[in-house]
């Protein structure tokens, strides 16, 4: 399948690319030599080929929700340079 120089600037614009006329030739060239070997791969029989997204099965784990860290305020708040009634205290930023 051969591109059209066309074809080549349609896709280069798409990409936000600014081609040469040289540049059009050699990536028109190797374009269609991709696009030939991907053909290729249409005279393949798939039809006992289950579809996949991933190579490898993917599984997601799950696991028991559960608290892993328990709440300490007065050590969470121990480096605060300014705290009052167990929150932080910043400067305000809204006019």
């Amino acid at each position: 399948m051969k591109l059209s120089a066309s074809q080549v600037r349609h896709v280069a614009a798409l990409a936000r690319l600014e081609l040469s006329d040289a540049e059009v030739e050699s990536l028109g060239e190797d374009l269609s030599a991709i696009l030939d070997y991907v053909e290729k791969l249409n005279e393949l029989d798939t039809s006992d080929i289950e579809p996949t997204s991933h190579v490898v099965a993917m599984e997601t784990p799950f696991r028991e929700d559960r608290v892993t860290n328990p709440q300490e305020p007065e050590r969470t708040l121990a480096n605060a340079p300014k705290r009052e009634n167990g929150h932080f205290v910043v400067p305000s930023i809204i006019e």
